[in-house]
């Protein structure tokens, strides 16, 4: 990880240059209680006391950091100079930035991305009395911008973990079509999953209590609930939504599945229905997918598609970035609803990884959904994963 870490310092490097910003500061202290989302990619490792990692325009890199950790902060070796301090940060913090004498300085805060909200109030207080009767309190700006951009432009290294995960999660999904059938619960779905994922060694992209997610037949709870004891009948359409973390890169794809009644040998009319307008939006949205397109134009692409074919449209966005999490980035592929701020009027990038997921509820029999990943490309975008073509059909 020490190769993938150096890797995104100097891309953080180019950013800074691109964005016009002398330094990038993130401030944080006992991340093994509240870790900034940025150490694991730029860091490497922990931070007890109060502690400073800089990255400038110019390439230089310092951590200014606890005494006690000055041995695990070298060994770590992904900052070039290292400053402990044993009674008090600021006048290490001072001495290192007046040297910079920076004119723009970007901080860990956003008001629109989690990821790059790392700065605790508390923390922001502490680090505007180290700056009172000197100028950085005013050349301060969130860093919002070179963490989306960052987190955004995948390299190759970042790529290649990232289909290991999505190639591994399609094994899974494989596994479950063997296992469903009628009689058994969504919760008894999840458990198999789990198992299989404990047996390989893998994390998983999000929280157990949701990861899997299983929701089977009509009125199941849908989106962000956990699975329950409902179990799989004849008639049901059945939907997972799953991922897995395997060396520190999350994969994110939902499956759909139809469990055929006595004397059916395919989905009816209205499954199959369901199924090809989410197939078809998702294919219509990747086809507009590329560099310089804002996230709101994607999604209203898939959106208008279901509303057109008289479904009611998502109560979500059509797709999110991922990477190190399963909600990665900045930029989303959304509609302009103000709980998103501004995330869907950003520019795509070329790196960046989305997932695709239009849903839609088929009356009497469940909610459909697939999700896909896809890459962004210099002249539009590329299927990470395999596109589900078929809806999967379980014999009872």
């Amino acid at each position: 990880m020490k190769e993938l870490i150096l890797e995104k310092i100097d891309q953080a490097v180019k950013i800074l240059n691109e964005k016009e910003i002398d330094m990038w500061l993130t401030f944080v202290r006992e991340t093994g209680n509240m870790k900034d989302p940025m150490m694991d990619m730029i860091v490497g490792t922990h931070a007890t006391w109060q502690s400073a990692f800089i990255i400038t325009k110019s390439g230089e890199t310092h951590a200014i950091i606890g005494s006690l950790e000055f041995e695990n902060m070298k060994s770590t070796a992904t900052y070039k100079n290292i400053h402990p301090y044993l009674k008090s940060v600021k006048e290490k913090l001072l001495e290192v930035i007046g040297k910079i004498n920076p004119n723009k300085i970007a901080v860990n805060y956003s008001r629109n991305s989690i990821l790059a909200d790392g700065l605790t109030h508390g923390m922001y207080l502490e680090l505007m009395d180290h700056f009172k009767n000197t100028p950085y309190s005013d050349k301060l700006v969130s860093s919002e911008e070179i963490i989306a951009t960052l987190r955004g432009r995948k390299s190759p290294k970042e790529l290649s973990l990232m289909k290991e995960a999505i190639k591994e999660t399609l094994k899974i999904f494989e596994q479950v079509t063997e296992f469903i059938r009628p009689g058994v619960s969504e919760k008894q779905i999840a458990d198999f999953v789990l198992e299989l994922v404990n047996k390989k060694g893998y994390g998983l992209a999000w929280d157990k209590e949701q990861c899997p997610a299983v929701f089977s037949g009509p009125g199941t709870a849908g989106a962000h609930a956990k699975p329950t004891e409902r179990k799989v009948q004849p008639g049901h359409v059945i939907n997972m939504d799953f991922g897995l973390n395997i060396n520190g890169y999350c994969s994110d794809l939902q499956r759909t599945w139809y469990v055929l009644r006595p004397g059916e040998n395919k989905a009816p009319f209205e499954v199959q229905k369901g199924f090809d307008v989410i197939k078809e939006s998702i294919q219509l949205a990747a086809a507009e997918l590329k560099p310089g397109k804002l996230g709101w134009e994607i999604d209203l692409v898939a959106r208008d598609n279901i509303l057109k074919h008289g479904y009611e449209e998502y109560p979500h966005g059509l797709g999110h970035q991922l990477g190190r999490f399963a909600h990665d980035g900045g930029a989303l592929l959304g509609p302009r609803w103000e709980r998103y701020g501004n995330l869907p009027y950003l520019p795509i990038e070329e790196g960046q990884v989305f997932t695709l997921e239009p849903r839609l509820t088929i009356e009497g029999y469940g909610i459909a959904t697939i999700e896909e990943e896809v890459v962004v490309t210099k002249n539009g975008c590329e299927f990470l994963s395999e596109p589900q073509k078929e809806i999967y059909l379980i014999r009872s």
